[in-house]
């Protein structure tokens, strides 16, 4: 166990956030993800982790907390204090531990050279006690941990010699990122770490947190990222804090069938309560079965009632919204469009029909947002031509809507924005995007981010636009608000223009893909699963159906041409025998450095069992000799690792 609450309860004032909850990291590599609806508690759970917020006594009792002393990282934490260092001066601050204990090692070897007796013994043992912790902590391999980072995260190397001035907000929250990451905490907690990243860099944090060899507890709404990290998953619902074993889909299916056993059993339960309370009635009154009646009364006492189960807290914004008047066949057209702003960013051409929902993704900074702002006039283009079909009406969902504010209260906002509408129906419109009630009342400034997202929804639909741009609807959603988005957009009637991240949102939303890339942008006329599939290197090593060529046509597989023919004579079972060949050749290689592997690994244990001998006890030479073999050893199955790596 490396940290638990018992019993915990945290109160804001008068409100109850969290109640008589239990938390429990379990072990070193455990990977948790906190669920919930917005305003759930997630954080704050994070916040108490973190000792940002106190518990609060329960019934005059401080709540149990036992670890075993973790250091926990909290992005929320990491700050710099002097802007004018470089980005490698701050980020190496991480390393400071390390480098101190490879002075201290580099130290020891000397001192076990001169030391005897017991002395020697404990230098010994430190030794060996600092070279496991040296090893643990990436000490062979941080260096290129960092700059893989680095360039994962969208910088270059030589971004390490500038200023951390230079660098916009954005860049220096992933740079906080980045440090927090390197420095390994025991327990590393994540509050929304997808918001922001393009799928690339998303996909990269996937893979080094599912290999991160220490414990990870993170808050975010993005499913598929959870499924693919989290072994274990805390709920928060109506103050409750409830643990599952599994990923996110394991989540969701136990939950269901909790829910059912518990709906089951409590109905079953109900159904014997009266059953026996209509047998007490109808035989009280007979001398005879006062026996039996008693009975029967204390059977129903000494029950254990079976709670029915709270419903799913599925609250969500539920408008429906039609077209005001529909488009023509052709929505958009596109022709050589440049977009950008001081230089071209990219080029695009396209056809978008009524009814096509297009999705768009891409990395950061590659134009994805500009072409959006170009498509609805906000920046003009750098050449080339786009035009709107007949009866087009745009929505348009700019991230920045999510800091939209305000002095006013939501209900004057919107009354502001649609001065023709009664106050009911100006009630009736935002009692559909959940401000119901008192909550008109609020503030716009006090809004949550999610709030303001679904105050300008509201506001964008009230327009019954048949042609829908959206640019990161859904990134301060929780998971009910972006499948109730799912769902609308799925059976709108009109056209979908939109960018996002969130790769279940996607694959749910979009009937074709644009994939913008520094090499070009490519249309496919498909959704996101087969776009994967086409765009996945296959076994041999090329890609499912080739990448599509701008018009949105599959390009064909290009395989080399055999030797001496000509290139177009060369057939698919040539291709086909080439590819075979390719794969044969790849296999081969991969089975070569396994057996080297199991060599490099065989000669470290003989290593270590040398490192054991009694006759080398005092040896303190010989002992950093064999030691150093080891290391040198070790880094050589590094390498081999890494490649081997490549063939999976």
């Amino acid at each position: 166990m490396l940290y638990q609450i018992k019993g915990g309860r945290v109160m804001f004032a008068a409100d109850t956030i969290l109640d008589n909850f239990d938390f429990e990291v379990k072990n070193r590599n455990e990977k948790i993800a906190v669920v919930g609806r917005n305003g759930a508690g997630k954080t704050t759970l994070l916040k108490v982790i973190a000792g940002e917020v106190d518990l609060t006594p329960l019934d005059g009792e401080r709540p149990s907390v036992t670890s075993t002393d973790p250091t926990i990282g909290y992005l929320r934490q990491i700050t710099f204090d002097d802007l004018e260092l470089t980005l490698d001066e701050e980020i190496r601050k991480v390393f400071a531990d390390i480098l101190r204990q490879k002075a201290r090692i580099d130290e020891l070897v000397g001192l076990m050279d001169k030391a005897e007796g017991g002395e020697a013994e404990a230098l010994a043992r430190e030794y060996t006690a600092l070279m496991d912790d040296y090893k643990d902590r990436g000490g062979y391999y941080y260096e290129k941990e960092y700059d893989a980072m680095l360039t994962s995260f969208g910088f270059t190397l030589a971004d390490k010699d500038k200023k951390l001035s230079e660098f916009s907000g954005g860049q220096l929250t992933k740079l906080a990122f980045i440090k927090l990451l390197l420095s390994k905490p025991d327990i590393l907690l994540l509050d929304e770490p997808t918001n922001h990243l393009d799928m690339k860099t998303i996909e990269w944090l996937e893979g080094y947190l599912a290999n991160y060899n220490r414990a990870v507890v993170l808050v975010c709404h993005d499913r598929m990222f959870i499924d693919r990290i989290a072994n274990t998953v805390y709920e928060i619902a109506y103050g409750q804090v409830t643990r599952y074993s599994g990923n996110y889909s394991d989540y969701v299916r136990q939950k269901k069938e909790r829910y059912d056993r518990q709906l089951k059993d409590h109905i079953a339960q109900q159904k014997e309560i009266k059953r026996l309370t209509e047998l007490v009635e109808r035989f009280k009154n007979k001398p005879s079965k006062v026996a039996m009646t008693r009975s029967k009364l204390k059977q129903i006492e000494h029950m254990e009632l079976v709670a029915r189960p709270a419903d799913y807290d599925i609250k969500s914004f539920h408008a429906q919204f039609t077209p005001g008047v529909m488009t023509g066949r052709d929505v958009l057209y596109a022709k050589e469009l440049v977009i950008g702003y001081d230089r071209p960013l990219a080029t695009i051409n396209l056809d978008i029909k009524r009814g096509e929902r297009l999705g768009i993704i891409g990395d950061n900074g590659i134009g994805k947002s500009t072409l959006l702002k170009t498509l609805v006039g906000n920046i003009k283009p750098l050449s080339g031509d786009f035009r709107f079909g007949v009866n087009v009406q745009t929505g348009y969902f700019d991230q920045r809507m999510a800091q939209y504010t305000s002095d006013k209260t939501v209900i004057d906002d919107y009354h502001d924005t649609y001065p023709d509408l009664t106050e009911t129906q100006v009630r009736s419109r935002l009692g559909a995007f959940l401000f119901t009630g008192d909550e008109v009342y609020k503030d716009v400034a006090a809004l949550s981010g999610g709030e303001r997202v679904r105050l300008c929804l509201a506001r964008i639909f009230q327009t019954c636009p048949n042609v829908l741009i959206l640019d990161e609807p859904t990134n301060h959603m929780d998971m009910i608000g972006k499948e109730t988005l799912e769902a609308m957009l799925a059976s709108f009637e009109g056209t979908v223009i939109f960018v996002s991240h969130d790769r279940y949102f996607v694959k749910k939303v979009a009937t074709q893909i644009l994939d913008m890339r520094a090499d070009g942008v490519t249309l496919y006329p498909f959704g996101y699963e087969d776009y994967i599939s086409k765009t996945t290197p296959d076994p041999a090593g090329s890609f499912g159906a080739g990448r599509a060529e701008p018009s949105g046509r599959p390009a064909p597989v290009r395989s080399e041409p055999v030797s001496g023919a000509d290139p177009a004579a060369v057939t698919a079972s040539q291709a086909e025998r080439l590819a075979g060949k390719e794969a044969d050749r790849k296999r081969r290689q991969k089975e070569k450095l396994e057996e080297k592997i199991e060599s490099v690994e065989k000669e470290i244990e003989e290593l270590k069992a040398e490192l054991c001998k009694p006759e080398y006890a005092s040896m303190y030479s010989k002992l950093t000799e064999i030691q150093e073999m080891i290391d040198s050893k070790e880094e050589e199955l590094l390498g081999i690792m890494e490649e081997w790596d490549s063939y999976i």
